[in-house]
Parts: structure tokens; C-alpha cells; sequence
């Protein structure tokens, strides 16, 4: 690495200690971290502080105030260079390995059938650079909805796609986007003006984890290309987003809490976009943030180019009808692709479902975990506190192991993870948090502690495992609480040929063993969140839970029961961030 033009501070162990310096000032707000000690002397310094963007004497920026600068007061401006990181690191996770053959029995349904699939990449014609990056990462040929996919996005038109859970959704948006932008000279020397980003294609996600991942894999496609890939998320500090957002962005992957401050201060703009994506759509407005997404979409201060005037781009694995009536909205004159069943499952999958009583949990868990020594082992549980205990439990019985949920601090989800995908720690429990969309290579088996409470999230919690055509398990523990996804269950097992235990049938005999009383309960006040719908029918219950407003249509749609008005509707501020799952 070139090192001519950066001037450091003193290495290693023998900096010298400056008896007079200011104390190191170790309040992680929104301001200036004092100067540590060492590097009083010193007009450079070898790491920057944790907390603070600027460093210097310790001060607070105005956060609060909507049109206040995130920087804080007083000290030199903090200044680095960041080095390309090296062709090995950025393509070190690949798809070698994965079982093509497992993806020419599944069905695909394209709406309006007027697009020619492809084949191989090859015949994608992308730019040079584009398909250079596609061969680093070792792509053997497209997935499905990558091969019906891409094209329709090459063709100019927008697109609602559905496909199981790891069948390469990511690059099928990314490698049309990118290919645009090249072959359009968009995006290309930091696209900048003044100190507002300008990108030309935007991400958006429902997670901090899948932004991360998404950008990552940004990060490979534009690898030499002269784009900036950039990601700004919830739960961190704000500071260096803002700083990697003025050095230039063509490619922007965003949670849409984070995005709406970002815009909102002036930090971007959204007047040049061209594509638009929204990956797992509908978890997005599970998780509340569709007046968000409206506001950035189509809001009366918002500068995104409208409907017709940009490309857009839907992506999931499951698409509810309500999500559907919402997609129209955003789209024009789109194509709809079906990759498989609507909220199906992959059938590389085996789905092991155990009847397993509370009480007996622990000693199955630690059985199966014996079983499968050696392997990635995901362990899903319905709440933060149960994460918390199992995680405790684990290493008393010398299994190393980590937790993350969304009480953890976004350095610590992260350590987690990364500790988790380089195989230090083999066992990883967690809730939903990662439950969708995050990329976790060579996770060999699944095992859902607790099942949640509709089939949907049953889907993409199995889904963590069988990435890509590879094969996996799922050991799903069933008792008498779960009884309200039963018929979902038996649904869900028979089309992917597995095998159903005897008391589930018995239990799926039962009178009420589903929803099938009508209509759904109220929906309560839960913090700032609303309550979703009560138990209710199937056809009629089960309740959408939105961040600030929960909605009830009472119709004949899965998932939409009779909600109820919930949330402070002056807490803006708060519905705005980005908080955790």
C-alpha cells in the first residue's frame, strides 16, 4: 500500500504519553471526541476516535434540530484516506459451490410473457467492467429470476419479482442498475454537488444487517468501475455516513429512516435517480414503514423523479395482495415474475418439524446441536430476553456462541455476525433481527427454538439455510402453542414433500385448531407501535403491525385484521428512526 502521502502518527507500543494533554473525552454523542493523550503532540493520528467524526475539544451538534449539521464544535477537522481494499478481500465470499441443477425443475411465471430469457451472463452484453466483476465472483450462470429477470430490467421496464429466499436476488438488481449506469456514463467520479450526494440508483431495505450485505455486494459489482457504492443505516453514527455521502455517491443502499434525515438535512438529493429498488418489500411495510417510503416515493418535498420518469423495481420473497395494491402505485407498466410459489420454500430444504413440549426444549436443543458439531448453526427464538438466556445457557454447556436482536447495539450485531459467517463462533441464536434477507453463507441448519406466528416468517427463517441451490435442514420445535399455523404448516409441507409428523395432522383435525373464528381483534397500543389485529380469521386475522399507525381494513385478506390507531401521532421524530427489530 502506498504510504507517500499519508502522514501518521508515532506506531506501535512506543508512543509517547503527554502528562499535560486534555483528558480522552469518552462521551460517544453527537460532537467532537477530546484528544487522547497520546496523541496531544501530534497533528495526525494513527486511529480515528470511536464516537466522534471531529477531534479536538469535546462538543455536541445540534441532532435534534431537524436542519441542524450532524458535526460537532471545536477541534481540527478529522480527515483519512481509505485505501481500495484489496481484490481478494472484496471477493472472498463467492457462489462456488452452489447446486445449479437444483433450480431446472422450478416453475417461473413472466407477466406479460414478451421477454426472452437468458442463459448465461454473456449474453447480458454488459459493460466490460460490469461482466469482469461477475466473473470474480464466480458465477457460474444465472438464477432464474436472474435470467427472466435481468433482461426485463435491461429492457426499461419496471418490475415486481417474486422469488424464494436465496435464489440470487441482489445481483439480479444490482447487474442491470450498474450496467446502466456505465453504459450511461451515470454515477461515474463521485457524483456529487456541493456537499449533496446525487445517486442515480437507490436500494432501499428494511434492515441495517441487508443494507450492509447489499452494499457489499454493490461493492463487488462496481469494484473498478469509477462508481461509489454507500450505505447509511439506523443505529450508527451518523457523522461518517455524512462524510462517505459528500465525497460522492452513484449507488446508495439505505434503511428508509436513516435516508428520510439524510434528505431531510440536505445531505441527498434524490432529483437524479434513475432506478429505484426496494428489496423485501413487504417486510418494509410489516415493519411500519410505508409513510416513510411514501414521503421519499412520491412525498410533496420529495425531488424523486415520478412514476414513469424512473425504473422501479420490487423485490421479495413473498408479495401479500395488500403489498400488490401498494407496488401499483410505484410502478409503470411493469412485469410481474413468479419464481416458484408465491410465500413458498425451497425444496433443497429438508424441514425436520419436531413435537417438542416447552419443558423439553433445552435438553433437544443441546442434543441436536451435538449432531451437527462442525456445522453453522442458526437458532431462531421469539423474544430479546429468551436470546439473552439461551445465549447464557449455551456457554454453560461450552458451546461458543453468540446472540443479536434488536436491543443489541449495531457494533455488536455486527461483531456477531462477522463472528458467526468466519466460523469463531459455530451457533448464533437470534430473532427475527435476521431473520430476512441477510446472506450467511454455509449455514448448515436451522433450528426454530420458537415458531413464529405466521407462515410468512416461518418461510424466510428456514430460508437462512438451502442458500442458492445449496442444501440445507430446518428443525422446527411444534407444541400445542403453535397451533394457529397449522393448516399453513401442513400446506407448506406437503407442496415441498416433506414429512408431517402424525400430531400435527391430528392437531390440524381438531375443531378451531386455526383461525377460523371471524374477524380479528383490536389492535393495541405497544410503546409507540401500534398492536396489530387480534387472532382472527383465517382469510379475516392476524394484524399488520405499522411503526406509528396500525391498519385495519377488515377485509377478506390475510394479515390485515381490525387494527386499531396506534402510536403518538406528534412522535415524528421517533417513527422516523430507524429502531431496533
Amino acid at each position: 500500500m502506498q504510504m507517500n502521502n499519508m502522514n501518521f502518527g508515532p506506531q506501535g507500543g512506543h508512543q509517547p504519553f503527554n502528562p499535560n494533554a486534555n483528558p480522552w473525552g469518552r462521551d460517544p454523542g453527537f460532537g467532537d471526541m477530546g484528544q487522547h493523550p497520546v496523541y496531544n503532540a501530534y497533528n495526525t493520528y494513527q486511529q480515528r476516535p470511536r464516537g466522534g467524526f471531529d477531534m479536538g475539544m469535546r462538543g455536541r451538534g445540534d441532532f435534534g434540530n431537524r436542519h441542524a449539521p450532524y458535526n460537532g464544535g471545536g477541534g481540527a477537522a478529522f480527515a483519512y484516506h481509505r485505501e481500495e481494499k484489496p481484490e481478494e478481500e472484496i471477493f472472498k465470499d463467492h457462489s462456488a459451490g452452489i447446486n445449479f441443477d437444483q433450480y431446472e425443475s422450478i416453475k417461473v411465471t413472466l407477466t406479460p410473457n414478451d421477454t426472452e430469457p437468458v442463459e448465461t451472463f454473456a449474453e447480458m452484453k454488459m459493460a466490460q467492467t460490469l461482466s469482469d466483476n461477475v466473473s470474480r465472483c464466480r458465477y457460474q450462470k444465472p438464477t432464474p429470476v436472474q435470467k427472466y429477470g435481468i433482461p426485463v430490467v435491461l429492457s426499461g421496464r419496471d418490475l415486481m419479482a417474486c422469488a424464494q429466499t436465496g435464489s440470487g436476488k441482489t445481483a439480479a438488481y444490482l447487474i442491470p442498475a450498474i450496467n446502466f449506469m456505465l453504459v450511461n456514463n451515470l454515477g461515474r467520479n463521485s457524483q456529487v454537488q456541493g456537499n449533496q450526494a446525487t445517486p442515480s440508483a437507490l436500494v432501499m431495505a428494511p434492515t441495517r444487517e441487508l443494507s450492509i450485505q447489499i452494499h457489499e455486494e454493490g461493492r463487488k459489482f462496481t469494484y473498478r468501475t469509477g462508481i461509489r457504492c454507500v450505505v447509511v443505516y439506523g443505529g450508527a453514527d451518523p457523522r461518517h455516513q455524512v462524510h462517505e455521502l459528500t465525497r460522492g455517491c452513484g449507488l446508495l443502499v439505505a434503511t428508509p429512516g436513516r435516508l428520510w434525515d439524510m434528505f431531510s438535512r440536505g445531505y441527498v438529493r434524490f432529483s437524479m435517480i434513475r432506478f429505484l429498488v426496494l428489496d423485501e418489500a413487504d417486510r418494509m411495510l410489516d415493519m411500519g414503514f410505508e409513510p416513510q417510503i411514501r414521503m421519499i416515493v412520491q412525498g410533496p418535498e420529495s425531488d424523486m423523479p415520478r412514476v414513469g420518469q424512473r425504473q422501479t423495481l420490487l423485490y421479495s420473497a413473498t408479495f401479500p395482495v395488500e403489498i400488490q395494491r401498494l407496488a401499483r402505485e410505484f410502478l409503470y407498466r411493469h412485469s410481474f415474475l413468479q419464481v416458484g410459489r408465491v410465500g413458498s420454500t425451497t425444496e433443497n430444504i429438508t424441514q425436520d418439524v419436531r413435537w417438542v413440549e416447552d419443558p423439553d426444549k433445552r435438553e433437544t436443543l443441546l442434543g441436536l446441536l451435538r449432531e451437527n458439531e462442525g456445522k453453522l448453526v442458526l437458532v431462531f427464538v421469539e423474544k430479546k430476553r429468551d436470546a439473552d438466556y439461551l445465549e447464557r445457557f449455551l456457554r454453560g454447556h461450552m458451546f461458543a456462541c453468540a446472540s443479536i436482536h434488536g436491543d443489541r447495539v449495531q457494533r455488536e450485531r455486527e461483531e456477531a455476525l462477522s463472528m458467526f459467517k468466519s466460523g469463531n463462533y459455530r451457533i448464533l441464536v437470534a430473532t427475527d433481527v435476521a431473520s430476512r434477507g441477510l446472506d450467511i453463507p454455509n449455514v448448515g441448519v436451522v433450528i426454530q427454538y420458537d415458531l413464529p406466528s405466521n407462515i410468512d416468517d416461518y418461510v424466510h427463517r428456514i430460508g437462512r439455510t438451502g442458500r442458492a441451490g445449496k442444501v440445507g435442514v430446518a428443525i422446527s420445535f411444534f407444541n400445542e402453542k403453535n397451533r394457529n399455523i397449522v393448516d399453513d404448516l401442513i400446506t407448506l409441507l406437503g407442496e415441498t414433500h416433506q414429512t408431517i409428523i402424525p400430531e400435527i395432522r391430528a392437531m390440524a383435525k381438531r375443531p378451531n385448531s386455526n383461525n377460523n373464528n371471524n374477524g380479528g381483534g383490536g389492535g393495541g397500543y405497544r410503546g409507540y407501535r401500534g398492536g396489530g389485529g387480534g387472532s382472527g380469521g383465517r382469510g379475516f386475522g392476524g394484524g399488520f403491525r405499522g411503526r406509528g399507525l396500525s391498519f385495519g381494513f377488515g377485509g377478506n385478506y390475510r394479515g390485515f385484521g381490525g387494527g386499531a390507531f396506534g402510536g403518538p401521532p406528534g412522535n415524528v421524530r421517533r417513527m422516523f428512526n430507524d429502531g431496533p427489530i
